[in-house]
């Protein structure tokens, strides 16, 4: 074969898979950028139900599924201590506050005592009085006159001092009446948490022990919400979670209602990260919720971060290393705008009339 004829050769080879290169004009869309998070429903204001008190279940109140009332009783503990200490509790309140009244011996014998205390206190005045009349005409003896007088001052500050201990005495057994009453309320409080009762109006969706079982303080007990009103819970990607804010819009999808489309809006944005997933909670209603819902329902979401009409775009499978194109004229960079889950905006680098090469 002539080198001029192999020459034609290739050169047909080369044309031949120039025009077999996928080949695109940029189009001009409307594009929506969008963040993806898997979806689980859970009734507002869902709460576990724990005992402040220790005991065994003695009877189920409700039944899951049960629409409750705030402060219907949902389980009944049993225990026979508490019940104990609140009738020690009670005896030791009454006698504290007979013993405050003056109707036990305690203040009645001291009150004796200032009673006996004053009389003598006013015989000691007359004759210390008396006394004190006679020496100043110098009639009887300077020892005489003391003794009256010392007599009077030990009766006085002993009255003084009687007065005192009632006072004193009497405080005391108010601060003892107090505790008592105290200790008998916490008592009887104590012995009222053994009936658990719903904290909301909602609906039991948990009852986690059975009868006869121990409850404790750490463990649930029981599963309330509300019956009518249910949340969309969201993880959304740490990369993503900063595009998020309130009332954005979330299309929704659920297993359980296979190919239905719901809409939701942003309600609440929590700031904690999930360490173990690396993902953050993000709270949703819905705008008209599905007819039946249950806790744990699953599915998937896409929140609607930015929106735009007529604007230029090219498939992301175009790229290369993201911010770049390969055109006629070789590989040029690109400035992209937003992103939906195929194609990009391009704000700058070509135009609508640049043809450009898928990468291989």
């Amino acid at each position: 074969m002539s080198k001029h004829v192999l020459w034609m050769f290739f050169t047909t080879v080369l044309i031949s898979c120039a025009d077999k290169e996928e080949k695109i004009l940029p189009a001009v869309t409307g594009i929506t950028e969008l963040v993806y998070s898997s979806v689980t429903i859970q009734p507002d204001s869902l709460y576990q139900v724990y005992a402040s008190v220790h005991g065994i279940l003695d009877k189920n109140l409700v039944e899951e599924g049960d629409e409750v009332k705030k402060g219907t009783p949902l389980l009944q503990i049993i225990n026979s201590n508490p019940k104990l200490n609140t009738e020690n509790a009670k005896l030791s309140f009454e006698l504290a506050q007979k013993n405050y009244n003056g109707n036990a011996a305690i203040l009645s014998s001291i009150e004796e005592e200032i009673k006996s205390a004053t009389l003598k206190m006013t015989n000691d005045s007359i004759n210390y009085c008396r006394q004190k009349n006679l020496w100043s005409q110098q009639i009887g003896s300077k020892i005489e006159y003391d003794t009256k007088k010392l007599a009077y001052e030990l009766s006085t500050n002993s009255l003084s001092l009687l007065k005192n201990k009632y006072d004193r005495t009497r405080e005391e057994l108010k601060t003892r009446l107090q505790q008592a009453k105290n200790n008998y309320k916490t008592s009887v409080i104590t012995t009222k948490d053994f009936t658990i009762s719903s904290k909301i109006n909602g609906k039991v969706y948990g009852l986690y022990k059975n009868l006869g079982e121990i409850i404790n303080t750490i463990e649930p007990i029981a599963a309330v919400g509300s019956a009518t009103v249910f949340v969309v819970e969201m993880l959304v990607d740490e990369v993503d979670i900063v595009k998020i804010k309130k009332n954005q819009k979330a299309i929704i999808t659920l297993d359980a209602y296979n190919g239905e489309v719901f809409t939701a809006k942003v309600s609440k944005i929590y700031p904690k990260k999930d360490e173990r997933n690396q993902t953050f909670m993000v709270e949703a209603l819905f705008d008209k919720s599905p007819e039946v819902l249950y806790p744990g329902l699953s599915g998937e979401a896409n929140i609607i971060i930015a929106q735009k009409k007529e604007v230029l775009t090219i498939p992301k499978e175009y790229l290369i290393d993201g911010t770049k194109v390969k055109t006629e004229k070789g590989t040029v960079e690109i400035v992209i705008g937003l992103q939906s889950m195929d194609t990009v905006e391009i704000l700058s680098g070509i135009t609508k009339d640049t043809w450009i090469y898928k990468p291989e």
